[in-house]
């Protein structure tokens, strides 16, 4: 049994430069992951198919053949090696459609699996492609590592370690479509991000799809106030096109009594603790 972690993403920030022709965007974003997340189990020898548990389980139907754990499976079969259908367990911890990367970090960790099973390198190019054609975020959660992605995401170049700040994460348990958050994107191109310390670019950008996403879904507004009114908090936002929302503290305590206030306020949201992490999983 191969066990591979699908850790969150988060976008420290998010600038939208321009629409492209072929209905993408043009982006500049800082990527991010967290120490925690969705797991996936792969029997290379196992019964064919896909099964899914976790409290996120039922947003998904392990029959729907545009899972994209089963299309990293397919794209592996054809592009690198004729391998035989697996058996999948994905362990769906995180919510579904919220702005973290869910179904784009299934994929990756899809591809490390596979590649673990049969022989390939990791950093082999083969999986960045299919890893860029499965989806923008796709690339960056394969990585796994700080990053800056330009393009529509998938163009990446490596950032330094950022620091293994504590990290609160909050979603309203509302989905929000990527799709239509871009489509009210208003076109304005609020300008490139800044040079220097990821942090500090991060702290002096902003996320260009925090307004429409606000406006399709009102409470991700509750869930940055209550954020940004906490003991501590270095950065809060919305990652992604949302709605989850993140804050960033450099104590864990800090994070701890910030969790407490969430819960307190607003029992039914989903609230994950949480921390930065430097370097990817490697088993």
């Amino acid at each position: 049994m191969i066990v591979e972690p699908a850790p969150a993403k988060i976008n420290l920030a998010l600038h939208v430069r321009a629409r492209r022709a072929d209905g993408y965007h043009t982006l500049e974003t800082l990527f991010a992951f967290v120490a925690d997340g969705d797991v996936l189990h792969l029997d290379p020898s196992g019964a064919p198919g896909l099964r899914i548990t976790g409290p996120f389980a039922a947003g998904l139907s392990p029959d729907d053949p545009g899972n994209l754990v089963l299309c990293a499976e397919a794209a592996f079969r054809s592009q690198v090696a004729p391998v035989a259908p697996g058996a999948w367990l994905l362990d769906k911890r995180l919510p579904v459609a919220s702005g973290i990367g869910g179904g784009s970090a299934d994929a990756a960790a899809a591809l490390r699996a596979l590649a673990r099973a049969h022989g390939v390198a990791r950093d082999d190019p083969r999986l960045f492609a299919i890893a860029a054609a499965l989806g923008s975020d796709v690339p960056a959660c394969l990585l796994g590592r700080p990053a800056l992605g330009r393009g529509r995401g998938e163009r990446l170049d490596l950032l330094p370690p950022l620091p293994p700040l504590a990290v609160l994460l909050v979603n309203p348990l509302v989905p929000v479509s990527t799709a239509a958050v871009f489509a009210r994107w208003d076109g304005v191109d609020r300008g490139a991000l800044a040079h220097g310390a990821p942090l500090a670019v991060a702290i002096g950008g902003r996320n260009d799809l925090e307004p429409p996403a606000r406006a399709l879904a009102p409470a991700i507004d509750d869930v940055l106030a209550l954020l940004a009114a906490q003991q501590g908090v270095l950065l809060a936002r919305m990652s992604g096109s949302g709605a989850t929302c993140f804050a960033l503290f450099d104590h864990a305590d800090d994070r701890a009594s910030a969790a407490r206030a969430v819960v307190a306020s607003q029992p039914g949201w989903w609230c994950l603790e949480t921390t930065l992490a430097a370097q990817p999983h490697v088993p």
